[in-house]
């Protein structure tokens, strides 16, 4: 009997320790998921019962931190969508690094499919709402907002299903909606920024450097990217671009390799911050942002054409964009449906793609700054994304288990 090749044997290690991850990760997103549709409804109840006027004023209360004639002052809001997004946004940028450069990103026969139904998935919606909203100048700043996806709402739809949905088609949504976060991070940096400080911008900078220095030295503690990236988030904050922008940048400083053969601190930190983020980060951005008032609700509100475009551009854009882009990559030849996904699968996720929840309520909080332009927003993203995962629920429902699901259920009964 021939022994083993001893590369084989790593090789198979490495592919059992990627699965693992990737269910787990996929585990934790859906659990999440489901705690932010929880959570979105009791912020919209608190901001429509007698429990609004302390529902607004937890939000406005003023935050004050400083050190000598140094202070950055803002209201609860802005803390959680600079402060607490900016550790979101730096798990973004790890999950980013690691499908590129080892997950499902980091092959051209791997990444091109979902790489074409992430730019479809946000290039028609950006254009239907450009479109609604053409006679309305002012609300064309919103333009990225029906472009996002949710990764933790839409995995969490999707485990729903549960052996209904292929292993293969959950990795793909997975890629598609990294890749389309690596997209709104763009977006926020190139359309959404301020004035520039470009004293502050170059310490940022700088911050940046020491740390991929430190990557380079093969340092593997967290605490000294901890301190960098704290600097770091307070420099951008000053400058004029998105504090949040902040978290990605000293996100890909992370060390991806270990020399004795453990786990890299990338690997460590995203496990470690994967619960807090999901059970803690996320719900609590829910809550401080899903609060719609419904007050005054007219049907001249939700054909508002800030509301509408948004709506529409979730519901529809996103679905037409997906499937377009996929089926161009598929008849193409330069793609091929993941193993066991058939069209009905791919349009369902191409449903699930409109959740934006999470990530079109911050691009939303970007754009505009009133409470009447913000409440047409949330009424928009909450209208597109509910319409999207019921659909794309009740499609990749109807697809029916793939042939080894059913073989198995069918072996049980037995």
């Amino acid at each position: 009997m021939p022994l083993p090749n001893k590369h084989a044997t790593i090789a198979g290690v490495m592919m059992e320790k990627t699965l693992s991850r990737i269910q787990q990760f996929m585990k934790l997103e859906a659990s999440a998921g489901l705690i932010l549709m929880g959570v979105a409804l009791l912020a919209m109840i608190a901001a429509n019962s007698p429990l609004a006027a302390l529902y607004d004023g937890f939000l406005d209360t003023n935050i004050r931190v400083g050190i000598g004639g140094f202070e950055i002052s803002k209201p609860a809001l802005l803390w959680i969508n600079d402060g607490l997004m900016a550790i979101f946004f730096f798990l973004v940028g790890l999950e980013i690094k690691r499908e590129v450069l080892m997950g499902e990103l980091s092959s051209f026969d791997k990444a091109v499919l979902p790489i074409m139904a992430a730019i479809g998935g946000m290039a028609i919606p950006g254009l239907i709402f450009v479109m609604m909203n053409w006679g309305t100048p002012e609300n064309l700043n919103g333009w990225a907002i029906p472009t996002a996806t949710d990764i933790a709402f839409a995995l969490g739809i999707l485990a729903l299903l549960g052996t209904r949905a292929p292993v293969a088609l959950k990795v793909f949504l997975l890629a598609v909606a990294i890749i389309d976060d690596l997209g709104a991070i763009v977006i926020i940096a190139v359309f959404y920024t301020s004035e520039l400080s470009t004293n502050a911008l170059t310490l940022s900078f700088l911050g940046f450097a020491l740390a991929a220095g430190l990557n380079r030295m093969g340092v593997q503690r967290a605490a000294p990217y901890v301190i960098i990236g704290v600097l770091m988030w307070v420099f951008v904050l000053k400058s004029g671009v998105h504090a949040t922008l902040a978290g990605v940048m000293i996100a890909l400083t992370i060390p991806l390799k270990a020399k004795d053969g453990d786990d890299a601190l990338l690997y460590k930190l995203e496990h470690g911050l994967h619960p807090w983020v999901a059970f803690l980060i996320l719900p609590i951005f829910a809550f401080a942002n899903a609060g719609v008032s419904l007050a005054g609700l007219t049907l001249d509100t939700l054909l508002n054409p800030l509301t509408l475009g948004i709506a529409a551009g979730l519901f529809l854009g996103k679905q037409i964009g997906v499937l377009l882009a996929t089926g161009l990559g598929v008849l193409s030849g330069l793609a091929r449906l993941p193993e066991g996904v058939n069209w009905r699968h791919i349009y369902g996720v191409a449903c699930l793609t409109g959740v934006g929840f999470t990530m079109s309520l911050f691009i939303g909080s970007l754009a505009f700054g009133t409470d009447d332009m913000m409440n047409a927003v949330r009424l928009g993203v909450i209208a597109g994304s509910v319409l999207s995962g019921i659909v794309g629920y009740l499609v990749l429902r109807s697809a029916g288990a793939p042939p080894t699901a059913t073989a198995t259920a069918t072996a049980t009964d037995s």
